[in-house]
Protein backbone atom coordinates (compact mmCIF):
# COMPACT_ATOMS: atom_id res chain seq x y z
CA UNK A 1 0.00 0.00 0.00
CA UNK A 2 1.29 3.43 -0.95
CA UNK A 3 0.12 6.26 1.30
CA UNK A 4 0.76 9.74 -0.04
CA UNK A 5 -0.48 13.25 0.62
CA UNK A 6 -3.52 14.33 -1.36
CA UNK A 7 -4.25 14.71 -5.05
CA UNK A 8 -2.18 17.47 -6.65
CA UNK A 9 -3.34 19.72 -9.48
CA UNK A 10 -2.60 17.30 -12.34
CA UNK A 11 -4.03 14.34 -10.45
CA UNK A 12 -7.11 16.39 -9.61
CA UNK A 13 -7.55 17.18 -13.32
CA UNK A 14 -7.01 13.60 -14.56
CA UNK A 15 -8.33 11.50 -11.67
CA UNK A 16 -5.24 9.27 -11.87
CA UNK A 17 -3.12 9.10 -8.69
CA UNK A 18 0.57 9.91 -8.98
CA UNK A 19 -0.01 11.02 -12.59
CA UNK A 20 2.65 13.70 -12.48
CA UNK A 21 6.40 14.18 -12.16
CA UNK A 22 6.28 13.08 -8.51
CA UNK A 23 4.62 9.85 -9.55
CA UNK A 24 7.24 9.24 -12.21
CA UNK A 25 9.97 9.67 -9.61
CA UNK A 26 8.15 7.37 -7.16
CA UNK A 27 7.84 4.67 -9.83
CA UNK A 28 11.58 5.06 -10.52
CA UNK A 29 12.35 4.68 -6.82
CA UNK A 30 10.24 1.51 -6.76
CA UNK A 31 11.62 0.24 -10.08
CA UNK A 32 8.08 -0.30 -11.36
CA UNK A 33 6.50 0.32 -14.73
CA UNK A 34 3.14 2.06 -15.02
CA UNK A 35 1.19 -1.17 -15.59
CA UNK A 36 2.49 -2.76 -12.38
CA UNK A 37 2.20 0.43 -10.34
CA UNK A 38 -1.45 0.93 -11.32
CA UNK A 39 -2.45 -2.74 -10.94
CA UNK A 40 -5.13 -2.42 -8.25
CA UNK A 41 -4.99 -6.15 -7.51
CA UNK A 42 -1.38 -5.74 -6.37
CA UNK A 43 -0.92 -2.18 -5.11
CA UNK A 44 -3.32 -0.04 -3.10
CA UNK A 45 -2.83 3.69 -3.54
CA UNK A 46 -4.35 5.67 -0.68
CA UNK A 47 -3.92 9.41 -0.10
CA UNK A 48 -4.05 11.04 3.32
CA UNK A 49 -6.64 13.41 1.88
CA UNK A 50 -9.11 12.30 -0.77
CA UNK A 51 -9.81 15.67 -2.37
CA UNK A 52 -7.59 18.31 -3.89
CA UNK A 53 -6.80 20.67 -0.98
CA UNK A 54 -6.15 23.66 -3.22
CA UNK A 55 -3.09 25.66 -4.11
CA UNK A 56 -0.93 27.15 -1.40
CA UNK A 57 -0.37 30.88 -2.07
CA UNK A 58 3.30 30.32 -1.11
CA UNK A 59 3.68 27.60 -3.76
CA UNK A 60 2.74 23.96 -4.10
CA UNK A 61 -0.48 22.55 -2.72
CA UNK A 62 -2.13 22.92 0.66
CA UNK A 63 -1.73 20.02 3.11
CA UNK A 64 -4.32 17.24 3.17
CA UNK A 65 -7.49 18.12 5.05
CA UNK A 66 -7.10 16.90 8.65
CA UNK A 67 -10.49 15.20 8.94
CA UNK A 68 -9.84 12.73 6.10
CA UNK A 69 -7.32 10.34 7.68
CA UNK A 70 -9.24 9.68 10.93
CA UNK A 71 -12.45 9.13 8.99
CA UNK A 72 -11.21 6.98 6.12
CA UNK A 73 -7.94 5.24 6.95
CA UNK A 74 -9.15 2.89 9.71
CA UNK A 75 -11.96 1.37 7.59
CA UNK A 76 -9.70 1.21 4.53
CA UNK A 77 -7.03 -0.65 6.47
CA UNK A 78 -9.70 -3.05 7.73
CA UNK A 79 -10.83 -3.63 4.15
CA UNK A 80 -7.23 -4.39 3.07
CA UNK A 81 -6.13 -7.15 5.48
CA UNK A 82 -3.39 -8.52 3.20
CA UNK A 83 -1.21 -5.42 3.08
CA UNK A 84 2.35 -6.56 3.80
CA UNK A 85 4.15 -3.24 3.34
CA UNK A 86 2.91 0.31 3.69
CA UNK A 87 5.05 2.90 1.96
CA UNK A 88 4.68 6.17 3.89
CA UNK A 89 5.37 8.90 1.36
CA UNK A 90 6.05 12.22 3.04
CA UNK A 91 5.51 13.77 6.44
CA UNK A 92 1.69 13.60 6.51
CA UNK A 93 1.58 9.82 5.98
CA UNK A 94 4.42 9.33 8.43
CA UNK A 95 2.71 11.53 11.01
CA UNK A 96 -0.55 9.59 10.86
CA UNK A 97 0.79 6.05 10.69
CA UNK A 98 3.85 6.37 12.92
CA UNK A 99 2.43 8.95 15.33
CA UNK A 100 4.66 8.94 18.42
CA UNK A 101 7.18 6.54 16.83
CA UNK A 102 8.32 9.01 14.21
CA UNK A 103 11.41 11.09 14.78
CA UNK A 104 11.66 14.88 15.09
CA UNK A 105 12.07 15.48 11.37
CA UNK A 106 11.10 13.74 8.16
CA UNK A 107 14.80 13.20 7.40
CA UNK A 108 15.39 11.50 10.76
CA UNK A 109 12.28 9.36 10.26
CA UNK A 110 13.39 8.22 6.81
CA UNK A 111 16.94 7.61 8.06
CA UNK A 112 15.48 5.35 10.80
CA UNK A 113 13.50 3.30 8.24
CA UNK A 114 14.72 0.02 9.75
CA UNK A 115 12.93 0.90 13.01
CA UNK A 116 9.56 0.66 11.22
CA UNK A 117 10.15 -2.58 9.32
CA UNK A 118 8.68 -4.85 8.21
CA UNK A 119 5.28 -3.12 8.14
CA UNK A 120 6.23 0.41 7.14
CA UNK A 121 8.85 2.08 5.00
CA UNK A 122 8.99 5.91 5.18
CA UNK A 123 10.24 7.99 2.26
CA UNK A 124 10.27 11.69 1.46
CA UNK A 125 7.69 12.96 -0.97
CA UNK A 126 9.15 12.49 -4.47
CA UNK A 127 8.49 16.08 -5.61
CA UNK A 128 11.04 18.21 -7.43
CA UNK A 129 11.94 19.72 -4.05
CA UNK A 130 13.39 16.35 -3.03
CA UNK A 131 16.19 16.60 -5.60
CA UNK A 132 18.23 18.86 -3.32
CA UNK A 133 17.32 16.75 -0.27
CA UNK A 134 18.58 13.58 -1.99
CA UNK A 135 21.90 15.26 -2.83
CA UNK A 136 22.32 16.22 0.83
CA UNK A 137 21.32 12.72 1.99
CA UNK A 138 23.12 10.21 -0.27
CA UNK A 139 22.30 7.39 2.18
CA UNK A 140 18.73 7.49 0.81
CA UNK A 141 19.86 6.41 -2.69
CA UNK A 142 22.45 4.01 -1.29
CA UNK A 143 20.34 2.29 1.40
CA UNK A 144 16.64 3.09 1.23
CA UNK A 145 15.92 2.88 -2.50
CA UNK A 146 17.55 -0.56 -2.91
CA UNK A 147 15.59 -1.86 0.09
CA UNK A 148 12.39 -0.28 -1.23
CA UNK A 149 12.89 -1.99 -4.60
CA UNK A 150 13.83 -5.31 -3.00
CA UNK A 151 10.75 -5.33 -0.78
CA UNK A 152 8.37 -4.16 -3.49
CA UNK A 153 9.66 -6.64 -6.04
CA UNK A 154 9.63 -9.51 -3.55
CA UNK A 155 6.04 -8.76 -2.57
CA UNK A 156 5.02 -8.42 -6.21
CA UNK A 157 7.00 -11.58 -7.10
CA UNK A 158 9.15 -9.71 -9.62
CA UNK A 159 12.83 -9.78 -10.43
CA UNK A 160 14.51 -6.77 -8.78
CA UNK A 161 15.31 -3.81 -11.05
CA UNK A 162 19.00 -3.07 -11.45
Amino acid sequence: MIVGQAPGTKVHETGIPWNDASGKRLREWLGLDDATFYDESRIAIVPMGFCYPGANPKGGDMPPRPECAPRWHPPLRDALPNVELTLLVGQYAQGWYLRTKRKNTMTETVRAWRDYAPDFLPTPHPSWRTTHWQKKNPWFDADVIPELRRRAHALLAMEPAQ
